[in-house]
């Protein structure tokens, strides 16, 4: 698959040139496009899961924010499991190992 700039969430392909608004929402399933976990410097292991030291921290990472280093990422979409929850994880893993 191609490398392509998308809505965090859903998937849907940002076409436009330029990076997203603070007031841009997906068209597909309204969430906001200008958030942390579609910047380029989102990285869940650096302090405040923000690779950029010069940008101030941010709490809730799926809301739009006023951050000025905002960049928007180009990758491969993944869609999440339905029950991506740590213990539905653990538990798969688990019966994996059993052989159940």
């Amino acid at each position: 698959m191609a490398l392509t700039r998308h809505c965090w969430k859903c998937g849907v392909e940002y076409s436009l040139s330029g990076s997203p608004g603070r007031s841009e929402t997906c068209e597909c399933c309204g969430s906001d496009l200008k958030v942390c976990l579609n910047c380029v410097s989102y990285d869940m292991r650096a302090a405040h899961q923000c690779r950029d030291q010069r940008a101030d921290p941010v709490a809730e990472k799926s809301v739009a924010n006023y951050c000025e280093y905002f960049e928007m990422v180009r990758r491969e979409f993944v869609p999440k499991p339905e029950d991506g929850s740590r213990e539905a994880r653990a538990r798969d893993t688990l019966k994996k190992l059993l052989g159940d």
